[in-house]
């Protein structure tokens, strides 16, 4: 039965305890909570645990990883620590994965207890869950879809239930569960015992908890519900155009550890993931198409720190805990400031910095603002990193890593080494030590030659021009122009940055004249300026990459399109040009058989047609 009572929403009515030992709780309990390296609470703890081990309800606004989920979790183990085979205490989390990390955090509190915890959630069978009832559980955690189908089917009995959670809240609401969480809360006996915590009150979960809850005490440890105050923010404006080279500059540029980019669709999550991974960046993505056995297998990944970039939708990301996101990049603005509190808070966790960085175009200014002003904070603008920021992170982070290696074990016999390649080569110090430099710098892709001199980044040169989105598209062309053609990929070992560095270092061309690199299985395309890719036929007509020699020459594309490069000034472009024509066509593009060119049948068809219209017409005539 409902509660009518609305909630008083009053303060913590007990002094908060500065120890878990200060608390009354069971011995057994203490003892987990020490195995598990705690000592003091969190603010959230502090205030919330006291309250409910004096049973009353209670809402609680606290964002994720403040350390909620022991602030519920540790009275609940302590009102249900002798068990049973009933269901004794329910917690309702918005995903699987919020679930199971739930569950998993209270099975670490009931370690020394008698107690059985199940964990329920849609996307899976029905069979390991009711087993798992029949035998008897006396904590369930799960999502409401799922625990109210099972509701529905009379598998799950609430009838002895003393605790019942709502957890992220406000997320099931955004999530379209606001009807199974009231049908839940009506199948649980009068008396029962709430606990409601999200980091938003919209109305929604106002009238929850006005309807449900009896004389909640309310804790709100960390001022308004919609508080971002523990992440560093930044904001950068930008158009749509440029948002991906943005977002590869802030990668290249940033000392970080894993990095959540939200887009806002599923097609361009998985667009911006294939992108940045033909790009050299470790990254996965995340998105509803996604079957769960795949999505679990990213998470693993990015738990296990084997990718360092996850690109994701909003109801993917949902859950989420990592530790270890030192950057949230918004790529798409969020819809609201609710959904914007949310990404950002999947850093900065357990106390460790984070910074959360925006990309807003002029259209969204307006958004952007309402956004800032429902915070209480006015997010700072930062500046693309042009090159010069880039070339200076990689060269510190070379130094940072060599003084690691310095202070390694081992070094000693490194140094004894070097004593012996000096005395055998005659070479100075110095010179082993700059071209140790120049091969480091080449397997990290940055160009030790490249000018500290500050270089524009892309929205300085989109400055001063009458129409931005021009500007802005015809730089990124001009590196575009036209490309050449390797018939060596992926799968023959190499990476986009193995091309920039036999460019640079073997062609001697400058970084900033790459442009876009394509990679297939096996067969790749570097995007190069006319003029650079002329100069570069005309003065060699292979390059060596990773110690195997290719030929260089244009695409069959460029060659149709590019006639500012003079093929007969050539030898070595003829002859690319000819056999690039004979490869490309074969792998890439489907000619005509007996050896016609795609202009001359198209001549052909064209010319049939014509004398299809003629016969036609006289067909007509006579007629």
């Amino acid at each position: 039965m409902p509660r009518k009572n609305a909630p008083s929403h009053g303060t913590a009515r007990q002094n908060a305890p500065t120890h878990f030992s200060d608390l009354s709780l069971d011995p057994r309990i203490l003892r987990a909570i020490q195995d598990l390296g705690f000592d003091k609470p969190t603010p959230i703890q502090a205030a919330a645990i006291p309250e409910l081990l004096g049973g009353v309800d209670m809402i609680g606004g606290a964002r994720t990883g403040s350390g909620k989920t022991a602030a519920f979790g540790i009275p609940l183990i302590e009102r249900v620590k002798d068990g049973g085979r009933h269901v004794r205490a329910l917690v309702l989390a918005p995903t699987r994965e919020l679930a199971k990390q739930v569950a998993g955090a209270l099975d670490d509190l009931a370690r020394h207890l008698p107690i059985k915890i199940l964990t329920i959630y849609g996307g899976v069978g029905y069979r390991d869950q009711l087993r798992g009832l029949r035998s008897g559980s006396s904590v369930v955690v799960g999502t409401p879809g799922r625990v109210k189908d099972l509701l529905s089917r009379g598998a799950l009995d609430l009838s002895g239930l003393e605790v019942l959670v709502l957890d992220e809240a406000d997320e099931m609401l955004q999530m379209g569960f606001i009807e199974d969480i009231e049908e839940v809360l009506d199948a649980s006996p009068e008396g029962r015992q709430i606990a409601l915590f999200s980091a938003t009150m919209p109305p929604p979960i106002e009238r929850i908890a006005q309807r449900y809850l009896t004389d909640p005490a309310e804790i709100q440890v960390e001022g308004d519900a919609l508080t971002a105050s523990h992440v560093t923010q930044a904001w950068i404006k930008t158009s749509h155009r440029r948002k991906a080279e943005a977002l590869e500059r802030i990668l290249m540029a940033s000392k970080r550890d894993a990095v959540l980019v939200f887009a806002r669709t599923r097609a361009r999550v998985a667009e911006l993931g294939k992108e940045l991974g033909m790009h050299g960046f470790s990254v996965d993505a995340l998105h509803g198409d996604l079957s769960q056995s795949a999505r679990e297998a990213v998470l693993a990944k990015l738990r296990a720190k084997q990718v360092d970039v996850v690109v994701a939708t909003d109801v993917a990301a949902r859950g989420l805990d990592v530790d270890h996101i030192s950057h949230v990049i918004n790529y798409d603005l969020p819809e609201n400031s609710e959904t914007h509190v949310h990404r950002i808070g999947r850093t900065a966790r357990a106390g460790r910095e984070g910074l959360a960085i925006t990309f807003v175009t002029q259209r969204e200014m307006g958004k952007f603002n309402r956004i800032q002003k429902d915070l209480g904070e006015r997010i700072d603008r930062m500046p693309v990193p042009n090159d010069a920021d880039i070339l200076a992170y990689q060269r510190q982070s070379l130094i940072d890593e060599l003084d690691e290696a310095m202070d390694a074990s081992g070094s000693e016999h490194a140094e004894a080494w070097l004593e012996e390649i000096l005395e055998s080569s005659g070479w100075s110090a110095p010179d082993v030590a700059a071209a140790a430099l120049a091969m480091l710098a080449l397997e990290r892709n940055f160009d030790l030659r490249a000018s500290n001199r500050p270089s524009k980044a892309p929205e300085e040169r989109d400055r001063g021009s009458s129409d931005r989105g021009e500007k802005t598209e015809e730089d990124f062309a001009h590196l575009n122009q036209v490309e050449l053609f390797f018939a060596a990929g992926r799968r023959d070992g190499l990476r986009p940055a193995d091309f920039v560095g036999a460019l640079c270092n073997e062609a001697d061309l400058p970084s900033s004249s790459i442009g876009r690199i394509t990679m297939g299985g096996h067969k790749s395309f570097v995007g190069l300026p006319r003029r650079v890719a002329d100069h570069l036929l005309r003065e060699r007509a292979t390059l060596e990459i990773r110690g195997t020699t290719h030929p260089l020459r244009l695409s069959n594309q460029s060659q149709d399109q590019s006639a500012g490069i003079d093929s007969s000034s050539s030898n070595s472009n003829d002859r690319g040009n000819r056999s690039s024509k004979r490869e490309d066509g074969d792998t890439f593009r489907r000619h005509p058989s007996k050896g016609r060119s795609p202009k001359k049948h198209h001549k052909k068809g064209k010319s049939n047609k014509n004398k299809g219209k003629r016969k036609h017409h006289r067909n007509n005539d006579k007629k």
